[in-house]
């Protein structure tokens, strides 16, 4: 990432080596989807397993600059993952406030770490005491903790227009037709945006390649379609990485200034697919082969047309899964 510090809101800062992470194309998986072109991101390969590493480092880093000693995250894993490493090579204090539902697997890159890990009762009780901790105890927010939600840290949210720039570095300029995105809250959607804005706004790019919000159930989908974005979407999954049942302006915003989409994908249709990915050489989290499954949806729709050129953004590798989590959905 060292190499965009230009566009960074800091020119240096707490670093383990994140971004440059390979786009592979698989040619093998683009005939037999029939597509003209297929690349999957693979942010598995950053030093947590996962693209919140990229958001972590500069979120650590604006805590130190304004004197902050502790910092606390509401997350379902990764983030919450990628926090406690980046707090600890910091020297930071770390809390990280859950849910029941979050995987002994984070649980234990958490506590490793040296974090404090703090489970409430869902979501939206998780989110209240993050405010508690930061309104009332001083503690520096790495995530949203209000609602309705608006998004992480923007200092973090910043180190996500990397990925478009690593894109368009490895693809060449005008060569990207549409992006698929696992989405939950939609920092990575914006982050994508304002990245690819950008190269367009300075003349390294002609035009936006179109964002897809992949969802486990309508959220986003149900706001593009005219439902409050305030409003509250229930739904269940076994994708924890994208679950969640709010929806955050930036998220629809990305969407339709890119003239995207959100696509609502089904569990086991997504179990099935991660097998297919492996099998075509990247072990990627469930929450991330959603995207192969949305990909196909497309297509048969005809939003995404044959002859286009596509990414797939696995956003985590699956040896962050629980292992009955394929066998879950």
């Amino acid at each position: 990432m060292q190499r965009y510090a230009a566009w960074m809101p800091y020119s240096s800062w707490v670093s383990l080596g994140e971004g440059g992470t390979p786009c592979t194309p698989v040619r093998r998986l683009a005939d037999e989807v029939g597509v003209a072109a297929l690349h999957l991101k693979n942010e598995g390969m950053n030093p947590s397993g996962s693209h919140k590493d990229r958001v972590s480092c500069l979120t650590v880093t604006r805590a130190l600059d304004i004197g902050a000693t502790k910092i606390v995250a509401a997350s379902s894993g990764n983030g919450g993952a990628s926090l406690a490493l980046y707090a600890a090579a910091a020297g930071i204090e770390c809390c990280i406030v859950s849910t029941p539902a979050l995987s002994p697997i984070h649980r234990r890159a958490i506590t490793l770490a040296g974090a404090d890990l703090v489970i409430a009762g869902d979501s939206l009780e998780r989110w209240q005491l993050v405010t508690d901790m930061v309104t009332q105890q001083g503690w520096f927010p790495a995530t949203n903790y209000l609602n309705p939600p608006v998004g992480s840290n923007h200092f973090g949210i910043e180190g996500l227009k990397t990925l478009a720039f690593e894109l368009v570095e490895d693809l060449g300029r005008d060569s990207i037709d549409a992006v698929l995105v696992p989405t939950s809250r939609g920092d990575l959607l914006w982050g994508l945006y304002e990245g690819f804005r950008q190269l367009k706004a300075t003349a390294r790019m002609e035009t936006l390649p179109r964002l897809f919000a992949v969802e486990p159930f309508p959220r986003i989908d149900r706001v593009l379609h005219g439902a409050a974005i305030t409003g509250v979407f229930p739904g269940s999954t076994t994708l924890f990485s994208i679950g969640g049942s709010t929806v955050t302006y930036q998220a629809a915003e990305a969407i339709r200034q890119t003239g995207g989409g959100a696509v609502v994908v089904d569990d086991a249709a997504v179990a099935r697919d991660q097998v297919r990915l492996a099998r075509h050489g990247c072990y990627a989290e469930l929450s991330s082969a959603a995207t192969l499954t949305a990909l196909e949806l497309l297509l048969q729709q005809g939003t995404i047309a044959r002859d286009e050129a596509v990414v797939l953004i696995a956003t985590s590798n699956g040896y962050k899964d629980s292992p009955d989590a394929a066998s879950a959905a």
